[in-house]
């Protein structure tokens, strides 16, 4: 399996999605709510029929959050598998503050082994790969030809920045009591702690750039949430571990919500 050859249909197939995303993101869309009463638009579904219609051509399963979710008995015998959020961020899309990605995976054996992350309102981009390391670029809306060229232009991850203040990142909308008496805790045990809110996977991709030090998620997640950041922050040389353990979490489980878990 050419791993590299993946990881630029990944990107590629992000940015496409992410430029139909704007197209909708810049008119007055519509908003539905499931049945979890979480925001669906249109832009969910069209970037969604766009990755699976792209990714299709790689012959590897696909689990969207958006798409037809195969039986578990089915999908325990995959050994690769897409794990994709289409839309990350369907709150922030709503709000129109930017805040917002499009999230692919590859899972291996139950572990991201690629993971990409394209912010569309900055043209940024997170990619991450195993036995290649993490990166951050300025892509804007152009396809990638050539990943070798790419990489050159790209940042690896993490990028030191010096900082005199442990960073936390948060949740800019789902707030637990859990999370609020862990930023308690910090601040005891740091002299100078600051807390950053912000808006979907941009949480994981902050740890790997190393703008902030930890996320702590003590509240529900997705595996599509969660998958691409887990890759970049991973080969960026953190890790992703179930809350109170040392174990890293784990992907196509046969219940799709992810544990509480700590990013560092």
């Amino acid at each position: 399996m050419d791993l590299k050859k993946l990881l630029l249909k990944a990107i590629n197939t992000s940015i496409k999605g992410g430029q139909a995303i704007l197209k909708i993101y810049e008119t007055d869309f519509d908003v539905d709510y499931k049945q979890d009463n979480s925001p669906l638009t249109i832009a969910d579904k069209r970037c969604n029929e766009i990755i699976e219609s792209d990714l299709m051509s790689t012959s590897i399963p696909i689990l969207s959050e958006e798409g037809k979710h195969t039986d578990f008995n089915e999908r325990k015998k995959w050994k690769y598998l897409w794990l994709v959020d289409p839309l990350d961020g369907t709150k922030e899309f709503v709000k129109k503050n930017g805040e917002f990605t499009v999230n692919i995976a590859l899972i291996k054996n139950g572990k991201p082994i690629i993971g990409v992350i394209y912010v569309p309102v900055s043209g940024l981009i997170y990619f991450g790969m195993k036995n290649l390391g993490s990166f951050k670029c300025k892509c804007g809306n152009s396809s990638i030809d050539d990943l070798s060229s790419f990489l050159k232009q790209s940042k690896k991850l993490p990028i030191t920045n010096y900082r005199d203040t442990f960073t936390i990142v948060g949740s800019r909308s789902h707030m637990s009591t859990e999370t609020e008496m862990y930023f308690l805790s910090m601040k005891e045990k740091h002299n100078k702690v600051e807390i950053l809110s912000v808006g979907s996977s941009l949480k994981l991709c902050m740890v790997a750039e190393g703008k902030a030090d930890v996320y702590p998620r003590y509240a529900p997640t997705m595996e599509w949430d969660t998958a691409a950041g887990h890759a970049i922050v991973n080969f960026a040389g953190f890790s992703v571990s179930k809350y109170g353990s040392n174990d890293e979490v784990s992907y196509n489980k046969e219940n799709l919500l992810n544990p509480w878990f700590i990013v560092e």
